[in-house]
């Protein structure tokens, strides 16, 4: 990558030693070192200007974050059938997993064993999914934003748009809808859009005359907005000189691209600050749960963080519904689309769109990582 500002050579030297241990397999694992930090500085000093922590308080949190993510698979593994869903309890700072109240008190104790918190629900998890499933089926009027699971509901939530909801369109797919299942309706402030813009000065990547971020580096480019562009459309980087092109892209249904690096650049596994934070080296893509602390980079707005709030969401944007979203409480705006989604050191996906603004606040989803690299193959670059 031609690129000097914001790039220490010792930093840099340090990314491209830890490339040549990075050849393994989807997911990347965490760092395996006691003693590796939790965050960079940059990462901590976001957390504490958006979450209202001190920096011991943001240590603790990630690290409440990253043993409830190492825990969650056997937790589940010991629900089974009773499974119906888990999400990090930001006061406890443990996990905390859903059963259905006829779990058996076996069940019960093998789950808390696990090192979770358990809570009896009425629904399992499959359940829900497949009910949010018959939702997808459904044709939604653009007065409806989103629907996922939520977990700490244990409903699926339909989100419509505050000034819709006396839509007859809208009232009519809410009224099927709860023929599906276990539905909770909400409103939200406005419609989601995504966050893809016209040329404009910064540090982007340019395809055409629309400009993106990069989300994460793999082996061979980057992965990125399937929005920004479609495949074989060439790209630039900040300084206009050509990277590559679209390998592949997908959207609407999915958003998510990947970009093939040559011309003289290449990849580094970090998260860019854009000079307002240190920047942040990307270790692995393990999974963050619901209620989990994460941050974003973009090239508009920089850092911001926040909190997730869903999962798989079906995200119902004027072009067409994208599925498999995760939501969050991080703000975004024009330009960030396909930049980084990342907690502690782990890849979490790339920006697609959202509501709001950086000044008054909004909700933005992200395409997880582990399901783009899966789609064409890719592996993380990790440090």
């Amino acid at each position: 990558m031609r690129r000097t500002r914001l790039m220490h050579a010792g930093l840099a030297a340090l990314f491209m030693l830890g490339s040549w241990a990075a050849a393994g397999t989807l997911p990347a694992s965490a760092s395996d070192s006691p003693d590796a930090p939790p965050a960079s500085a940059g990462l901590l000093q976001a957390m504490q200007r958006d979450f209202g922590l001190t920096k011991d308080e943001a240590e603790a949190r990630l690290a409440a974050e990253r043993a409830a993510g190492d825990i969650a698979p056997a937790a589940r593994r010991a629900a089974g059938a009773a499974y119906g869903g888990s999400w990090f309890d930001a006061k406890s700072g443990r996990l905390t997993v859903a059963v259905t109240s006829e779990a058996s008190a076996t069940t019960v104790r093998a789950v808390k064993a696990a090192g979770a918190t358990v809570r009896s629900v009425e629904h399992s998890a499959r359940q829900l999914d497949a009910a949010k499933a018959r939702v997808d089926r459904l044709s939604a009027p653009l007065g409806v934003s989103s629907w996922h699971v939520d977990p700490t509901a244990n409903t699926v939530v339909v989100n419509v748009v505050e000034d819709e909801r006396a839509d007859n369109d809208v009232q009519r797919f809410v009224s099927r809808a709860r023929e599906a299942g276990p539905v909770t309706v909400r409103t939200v402030p406005a419609a989601p859009q995504t966050f893809a813009a016209g040329t404009v000065g910064g540090d982007p990547y340019y395809t055409g005359n629309v400009r993106c971020s990069i989300g994460f580096s793999v082996h061979g480019g980057f992965v990125t907005a399937g929005h920004c562009s479609g495949a074989g459309a060439g790209v630039n980087g900040w300084d206009g000189s050509y990277i590559g092109n679209f390998q592949g892209s997908s959207f609407p249904d999915n958003d998510y691209a990947w970009v093939n690096v040559g011309s003289g650049w290449w990849t580094v596994p970090v998260v860019l600050g854009w000079g307002t934070v240190p920047d942040q080296l990307v270790r692995g893509s393990s999974v963050a749960p619901v209620g989990s602390s994460i941050c974003r980079s973009g090239s508009t707005t920089h850092w911001h963080c926040g909190t997730v709030l869903a999962m798989n969401e079906t995200v119902n944007y004027s072009q067409g519904a994208v599925h498999q979203m995760t939501k969050t409480s991080v703000c975004a705006e024009p330009g960030d689309s396909g930049g980084s989604f990342i907690s502690g050191d782990q890849a979490q996906g790339v920006t697609s769109g959202g509501w709001g603004n950086c000044s008054g606040g909004g909700e933005t989803w992200f395409q997880p990582i582990n399901e783009i690299l899966g789609r064409y193959g890719l592996t993380l670059h990790t440090a």
